[in-house]
């Protein structure tokens, strides 16, 4: 598989340095304790900086990377990482990626504290940038995010099965955060109006690739992700794949396991028996060919508001990363 990441990169490595030494700056505490020793422990893990990135292209794209950049791009990556330890615990999750999650190791009152200190942090950042602009995009982000879940839980114990329920749901939940960082890195250089509204329907088009992916990733064994086949429908979430399938074979039996799922009583055998009916009849490949639309539609964006050539080639690299990528 090409080597996306390095593209991606390629014209942000300076400024990368700089934000990894900014941001776990942020994520140490003063004194040696149990937060340090959390913080230390999420720091270690940290991904691979896919939003950061993207904030930091944004604002190099439209004008000159500044502090006020560092800190929104600190921010954005703090708020999510708050909203990642506050979720394993809301779907009380023993692992991430692999390794054990925040509450598995420390508790849930303890990560629910520590997901309160780094969104506080977030919060702090921003405010550094005097910016209220940027402030209020930060904090009502924090309010999506916050509402997306809720629109989670409150989907899976519903009946209904619709892809207009689904987009709504990851349009709050992930395809939020992308756009904040189109939008905040193009705000934190003085970028024009009509710039960073199209700079944010680029980032939410990307997220929503990018939630797809992630959802087409429970149809398959990921060990690497400490992901099980069928983990999704296990916590009672029905996602693209599955949702074309049953909305357009009409089959009774797949239907009834459908709403067993959303009610937390289907077994595993019904879990891999709808999966498999999923895969069979076009589910991912139907998920698969919307990424590809939405590709074609972002890509305007890239060819009409990317002047410099190494930005167009890192963001090209980007979009084609969210639909290729394998973890």
């Amino acid at each position: 598989m090409q080597d996306y990441l390095s593209e991606i990169r390629r014209p942000i490595e300076a400024e990368m340095s700089r934000f990894n030494a900014l941001y776990d700056e942020s994520m140490s505490h003063a004194d040696d304790g149990m937060l340090n020793n959390a913080l230390g422990y999420i720091r270690q893990r940290s991904g691979k900086r896919m939003r950061p990135m993207l904030t930091i292209l944004m604002a190099k794209n439209f004008g000159m990377v500044s502090d006020k950049t560092y800190l929104t791009a600190v921010g954005l990556e703090l708020l999510h990482t708050a909203s990642l330890v506050h979720d394993d615990v809301v779907d009380e999750a023993d692992c991430r990626r692999g390794q054990s999650s925040i509450n598995n190791v420390y508790g849930n009152k303890s990560a629910v504290l520590i997901g309160d200190y780094i969104l506080s942090t977030a919060l702090l950042n921003v405010a550094k940038t005097g910016c209220t602009k940027i402030m209020e995009c930060l904090s009502e982000l924090g309010r999506t995010l916050a509402n997306g879940e809720i629109m989670q839980l409150t989907a899976n114990g519903s009946e209904d099965i619709s892809e207009e329920a689904y987009y709504g749901i990851i349009e709050q939940k992930t395809a939020a955060l992308f756009e904040a960082c189109c939008e905040m890195g193009a705000m934190s250089v003085n970028a024009a109006a009509e710039d960073i509204e199209e700079a944010k329907k680029f980032g939410r088009i990307l997220g929503t690739i990018f939630q797809i992916r992630d959802d087409i990733f429970d149809y398959y064994e990921l060990s690497q992700l400490g992901k099980p086949t069928g983990n999704d429908m296990a916590e009672g979430k029905l996602t693209l794949p599955a949702i074309h399938i049953l909305l357009t074979t009409d089959n009774a039996e797949m239907l009834t396991i459908a709403q067993r799922v959303k009610a937390l009583e289907a077994t595993k055998e019904e879990i891999a028996k709808l999966i498999d009916f999923t895969k069979k009849n076009g589910g991912v490949e139907y998920a698969e060919n919307v990424m590809y639309r939405l590709h074609d539609e972002a890509r305007k964006f890239i060819d009409s508001r990317v002047g410099n050539e190494s930005i167009k080639l890192s963001l090209t690299a980007y979009l084609d990363y969210s639909i290729k990528r394998t973890l």
